[in-house]
């Protein structure tokens, strides 16, 4: 007879195993270090890279000139009306006509547009040679140099005021002829430079200007033109009668003090009206304890002959190089060799120098050269070598004990990821970058990068950009 016993079932709980999940534990060890990372980042001092570019420092200083030049004023012998022959700033020769003077007022305009003949046209020579002008500065032009672009307006309109000259003789010489008045024609007295202005300055000179001469508050100028009514006695015109003329500068005391102390004897300009560059021969005049700059030019006095007043600018620096922040330059001292210890090793192109315990017997040893001086100076690192290393000169006994320093301006060139001293020479400087040459051994290229704060960096330091 079956048993109705019920068996008893045992059940016994287990732990789960636990399996190990690859990707928190890599992103565990990313996040610890990210944080890292940041922390070093934070805590350490982060190099600023700058990239070398080539550049200009200008160092100019602007001023309002006063002209003084070689001039007089012509008067009128009698009363009439007043007809000129000439273009204003006209170069005339002695015996031109100059201008007429009648008791009545000349019909010239009238005459001059009452025929074909009296129009103003450009003869076929005159038309041929400013076409030459124009090709040729086309041929030649250069955007870095605009200033030739006044040079071409000059020479055009020196062409052009020439050949309206002429016409307009012509329709004076028409006019008087009309008119069946008497006409009194008046001549140059001397070759020179025809004006038809005045203001009362003409008589300056070097000696005799004063500090009130630069005061423009009450400066006046009288213009003179055709169909005036003239007295005797009044100004009919001005003839400058020299290409030599002078621009007085007021200086301050400083400037006056460093060109004096420098000796400067020449100095370049920029004029301002047309933005002409000259060189000038300078000096200067003390006068009732005012410091003045004195600049005199021989040429190129048409283009300002109606001027007294010329805004200009003394360019005492203009160098153009590598351009480089001031806070990028170190010194750094070196070791100094002879050159002729410098050698290359035997099977390799590396420069290094001989490193000899007796005197006799030699290894060589890589160094390198920070630079070559003019004296045939090998600049080598401190770090290669120890003071008191005896040298042995290449196919040679002489020797060479390494002891003496001298010290080199740099900066800290990084083009490889690791800190490499470059040396500079400044050419200029203002208050923010230096203009340092381009193209010398051991020197910088454009587009190097250098460590912009050379007191954040040592060399051989690794830099990550």
């Amino acid at each position: 007879m079956a048993s109705n016993k019920k068996k008893s079932i045992s059940i016994r709980k287990y732990k789960n195993k636990r399996e190990l999940n690859i990707g928190i534990f890599l992103f565990a060890i990313v996040f610890i270090y990210l944080i890292v990372t940041v922390i070093a980042y934070l805590t350490d001092d982060n190099i600023s890279v700058y990239e070398v570019r080539e550049g200009s420092i200008v160092n100019d200083t602007s001023y309002t000139g006063l002209i003084i030049r070689q001039e007089e004023t012509v008067n009128a012998d009698s009363g009439g009306y007043v007809n000129y022959y000439q273009n204003a700033n006209s170069k005339v020769k002695s015996g031109s006509n100059i201008y007429a003077l009648s008791s009545r007022e000349l019909d010239v305009a009238e005459e001059s547009s009452g025929s074909e003949e009296g129009s103003s046209t450009l003869n076929s020579e005159v038309q041929a040679g400013v076409i030459t002008d124009v090709q040729n500065f086309s041929e030649n032009f250069d955007a870095q140099d605009f200033s030739t672009v006044y040079s071409l307006k000059n020479e055009i309109t020196t062409a052009l005021q020439s050949a309206l000259s002429q016409s307009k003789t012509d329709h004076l010489d028409a006019a008087i002829e009309a008119s069946g008045q008497e006409v009194t024609t008046y001549k140059a007295a001397r070759d020179g430079i025809v004006a038809f202005s005045v203001d009362g300055k003409e008589s300056l000179t070097k000696n005799s200007f004063t500090e009130d001469d630069f005061d423009r508050s009450n400066y006046e100028v009288t213009s003179l033109h055709d169909q005036m009514q003239v007295s005797a006695g009044d100004p009919v015109y001005r003839m400058i009668t020299s290409e030599d003329w002078s621009v007085i500068v007021q200086l301050d005391e400083e400037t006056a003090k460093e060109l004096t102390e420098q000796e400067v004897t020449s100095i370049r300009t920029r004029i301002d009206k047309d933005s002409e560059t000259m060189w000038a021969d300078f000096s200067v005049i003390e006068r009732g304890g005012v410091s003045y700059g004195c600049l005199d030019f021989d040429n190129s006095m048409v283009r300002y002959a109606d001027d007294r007043y010329l805004s200009i600018e003394l360019i005492l620096e203009d160098e153009s190089g590598l351009k480089i922040p001031k806070s990028s330059v170190a010194e750094e001292a070196f070791f100094v060799i002879p050159q002729e210890y410098v050698t290359t090793g035997g099977n390799s192109s590396s420069q290094g120098v001989l490193v000899s315990e007796d005197g006799e017997s030699a290894v060589f040893q890589a160094v390198d050269i920070f630079n070559i001086s003019d004296d045939g100076e090998a600049y080598i690192s401190r770090d290669a070598l120890e003071s008191g290393t005896l040298l042995l000169k290449p196919e040679s006994s002489e020797t060479y004990t390494v002891e003496e320093t001298k010290t080199l301006t740099g900066v800290y060139n990084i083009n490889r990821g690791y800190a490499v001293f470059r040396k500079v020479t400044i050419l200029c400087e203002n208050d923010e970058y230096y203009i340092v040459a381009e193209g010398e051994d051991y020197g910088l290229s454009n587009y190097d990068h250098i460590v912009q704060d050379s007191s954040s960096i040592d060399q051989k330091d690794v830099v990550f950009e």
